[in-house]
């Protein structure tokens, strides 16, 4: 049989801090293939996003392909379901990984709770503080036969005599969020087992912005900062390194038509070019779009190109982050692309 999209097996480790990597698949048997060769070529943990797909019904296909690599939403919006709803589904992928999942949550923006899923978005971070609270609490009681009880202004929960009668691995499932501001992550130090940064965000940001208000939400706490995952755009192609920056400017173009990220876009230099975007955008031609991004634009926010170049990008985030994420560009891309760029992550970045 001749070499598979996926197949790993001459991937050296490139990076000091583990790689992870987002779960791509076009259908169950895409998705589990992909899970069995990313965990082969090292990598350590697997997201899976919710904006095309739901972010825990994939991870089901790749507990059951998989037998080491954590999995992990990446993130799941946190409003959009109940408490109830989200401890189920922490414990059912928790189950069947044999204790392997992590629950990535994050607000998102209003407009995409609001306009999209017609949930509550307004107060975020009480709103957050609370829907975690009660997570944690359903997800022990329920793990261990018990009543639960989490009082609240937004989520006041009460559940007496609901036994679910199947086995869990543990009781408490790592809860991450993640944030491109300050406030969320400063919530994100105080109460959460990790910080998921955004992949649209600079080692730059991070570094000035995010860490300082993750630091402080820490000691508000009286504990430790908690794990860190950086985040970072990624498209990988020694054949055609030219698509490669093409695809991942359109990603970055599509988060820059994000009204909640204008700040961090004008901290770092393209506010002005933010109106151009926009217009590009609208026309859904990812050359267009590209070209309104620019190609200094694109370097700052993403790695693409050739593997080495990707790589030296990457590596600015070794001692500031525990670990990496590498996000495939995502925006105007074919049906095939998502698993084009993850075989170009696995092969650059795996270990």
């Amino acid at each position: 049989m001749g070499r598979t999209a996926w197949d790993t097996r001459t991937v050296p480790r490139q990076l000091a801090i583990p790689v992870d990597a987002q779960l791509v698949g076009a259908d169950g048997e895409g998705l589990a293939a992909f899970a069995a060769a990313a965990e082969h070529a090292g990598i350590a943990r697997l997201w899976a996003p919710e904006l095309h797909r739901s972010a825990t019904v994939p991870l089901a296909v790749a507990a059951l392909a998989t037998e080491r690599v954590e999995l992990a939403t990446g993130i799941a919006l946190a409003f959009t379901r109940s408490p109830m709803t989200l401890a189920l589904e922490a414990l059912d992928i928790d189950q069947l990984s044999g204790g392997r999942f992590v629950l990535g949550l994050g607000a998102g923006v209003r407009r995409l709770n609001v306009d999209w899923h017609a949930a509550p978005y307004d107060p975020p971070l009480r709103r957050m503080r609370e829907l975690v609270a009660a997570v944690r609490e359903l997800v022990a009681a329920l793990a261990s036969g018990r009543d639960a009880r989490s009082p609240g202004r937004l989520y006041d929960i009460r559940v007496t005599g609901l036994r679910r009668g199947l086995a869990a691995p543990r009781e408490r499932v790592p809860v991450w969020l993640a944030a491109v501001l300050p406030g969320m992550t400063r919530l994100a130090g105080e109460i959460a087992d990790g910080f998921l940064d955004h992949p649209v965000t600079t080692p730059a940001w991070l570094a000035e912005r995010l860490l300082p208000a993750l630091d402080e939400g820490a000691g508000r706490a009286g504990r430790a900062r908690p794990e860190v995952a950086g985040a970072l755009i990624c498209a990988v192609s020694d054949e055609d390194p030219a698509a490669a920056r093409e695809a991942a400017a359109a990603t970055v173009g599509f988060y820059a038509t994000v009204r909640t990220y204008e700040g961090m876009f004008a901290e770092h230099g393209f506010g002005d070019r933010l109106a151009g975007i926009r217009r590009a955008f609208m026309t859904g031609d990812p050359a267009r779009l590209a070209e309104a991004v620019g190609e200094d634009m694109t370097e700052a926010f993403a790695a693409a190109g050739a593997a080495d170049a990707v790589r030296a990008r990457t590596a600015a985030y070794e001692g500031l982050a525990d670990r990496l994420w590498a996000a495939p560009p995502h925006h105007l891309q074919p049906p095939e692309a998502p698993a084009r760029w993850q075989a170009g992550i696995l092969a650059a970045l795996g270990g």
